[in-house]
């Protein structure tokens, strides 16, 4: 039941999350290029990376935390007491640093001196920081009752569209720069609001001003999750945060596209997460290793061919997808391949960050996470001064590197168990073969109509060569059944 539940439900969730990276994808490559100078675009893309670093600390990991200890409980009490543990915990941190925040914003202030368009919004970073944090917490709630698809639609979706509302009324000069911040942090909070309404119904909160009986145990975990989720965002967001002190503000948009288009790649694994989680926790807590042994190589390989066709999409689409935006935010392909190796590797993982996030041992995850954060920075430092946005992808690329392989090594070595097999190394040769042939074929036709013909080609040969290779036994099934019904 809980693989059907899994696939089920992450094919929803992968279906809904492109939905919602199609508006964003309107919105970073033709709205905002188009709508905004380049230099409000890079102002707007660093004010989100920096709320995307500051909200872990926020939520302290406590959406972590619900997913683990809920289902251990027996006792109703004790459950509610957790809930209401989880719901006033991020007030609690966030009044606590809007205070010291309030205290020392002479020095913040200062800080973005050389970046001074930055200063008079450096309130909204922290509310929309707040707003992430409180979503993740109750996106979270919902899926304790393993309901993941209107959470995942208001994550991926509902904000990207309100963007794109917002974009255009700046189009219609019904607004400026100063509204549309304020009016993106607005919708943020009323995001929130709602995913909150909905998580309330399904489970309604009922406060206990008393501790849950293993509330040490709950601290030091979620004090240990909030360590590893500030390093998976640090890792994801630092290089743009870097790239602000060592090059003009404006130049952040350019990398940001390329950071966009390559994080089409990590959908499938997004959306395989929202349900992963919760399912893995399960099976550790019952210590089921051979279901979670199967959901692990399944994810992973299913995860590789999905996210193998789009690495080949992007790829041999390049020099026609940096023709339809703006000269000035061509990236170049060495960035652009670097950034989408990244998230390439991430999908290869399939449930590994479910199993560590709720496994014993995620005590030595974190603090290897943390000691690979502290390389990024110092790669980060040593290479975009030399190298720029090519430094900043390649600072990256090593980080996430050695932090994914580590996570592998780690769970093979607790649990014995590893989600590879030969067809991996043949699955990649398929997806890297492909991309480099059709990335260097130059086809003498309009534009769009070169990536019709390319992206044609590339599924279909992708397709027989996957369905050929046996790569994925639910893929084999389904062509099966869909051949079946064509005749």
């Amino acid at each position: 039941m809980g693989k059907n539940i899994v696939f089920s439900q992450s094919i929803t969730n992968m279906l809904t999350t492109y939905i919602g990276f199609a508006f964003g994808a309107v919105n970073t490559l033709f709205f905002y290029p188009s709508f905004f100078s380049q230099e409000n675009y890079g102002l707007v893309s660093y004010l989100l990376s920096a709320a995307t670093l500051v909200w872990p600390f926020m939520g302290f990991g406590i959406q972590n935390t619900l997913i683990k200890f809920y289902s251990g409980y027996t006792s109703k009490i004790e459950q509610e007491k957790l809930l209401s543990l989880a719901l006033f915990f991020p007030l609690f941190i966030a009044l606590v640093s809007g205070s010291v925040g309030l205290l020392i914003f002479d020095k913040i202030t200062s800080y973005y001196q050389t970046n001074a368009l930055v200063q008079p919004y450096i309130w909204s970073m922290y509310f929309i920081a707040l707003a992430i944090a409180y979503f993740e917490l109750f996106f979270a709630w919902s899926k304790l009752k393993l309901k993941s698809v209107f959470g995942n639609f208001m994550k991926e979706v509902f904000h990207r569209v309100s963007i794109s509302v917002l974009l255009f009324l700046v189009y219609k000069n019904h607004l400026d720069i100063t509204s549309f911040i304020w009016c993106m942090v607005g919708v943020y909070v009323f995001r929130m609001l709602v995913i909150m309404a909905y998580a309330f119904w399904l489970i309604p909160p009922r406060i206990r001003f008393s501790l849950p009986e293993n509330f040490k145990s709950i601290l030091n975990y979620s004090a240990l999750i909030f360590i590893a989720g500030s390093v998976a965002t640090v890792l994801l967001e630092l290089d743009k945060v870097m790239l602000e002190r060592f090059i003009p503000i404006e130049l952040i948009s350019v990398y940001a596209i390329g950071v966009y288009i390559a994080s089409v790649i990590a959908v499938p694994a997004r959306a395989l997460h929202q349900i992963a989680n919760p399912v893995s926790a399960k099976l550790l807590n019952t210590n089921k290793l051979e279901e979670l042994s199967v959901l692990y190589k399944k994810s992973s390989s299913n995860l590789l061919i999905i996210s193998g066709l789009i690495f080949c999409l992007i790829i041999g689409n390049t020099t026609e997808l940096y023709q339809i935006i703006p000269e000035n935010y061509d990236l170049g392909i060495w960035v652009l391949l670097l950034l989408c190796v990244i998230k390439l590797y991430e999908n290869m993982l399939g449930n590994a960050n479910a199993i560590i996030f709720n496994a014993d041992f995620y005590r030595r995850v974190l603090f290897i996470g943390v000691l690979v954060v502290l390389f990024a920075v110092l790669f980060n430092w040593v290479f975009i001064p030399k190298l720029g946005m090519l430094g900043a992808a390649l600072a990256s690329f090593i980080a996430f590197g050695i932090y994914n392989s580590l996570k592998l090594f780690i769970i093979q070595k607790k649990l014995h168990i590893q989600p590879f097999s030969l067809k991996t190394l043949l699955q990649l040769a398929v997806i890297f073969t492909i991309s480099y042939l059709s990335y260097t074929i130059d086809l003498t036709v309009s534009v769009w109509i070169g990536i019709a013909i390319k992206s044609v080609i590339i599924v279909l040969i992708y397709t027989f060569l996957t369905y050929m290779f046996k790569f994925s036994e639910e893929l084999n099934t389904f062509i099966k059944k869909l051949l079946f019904f064509v005749k």
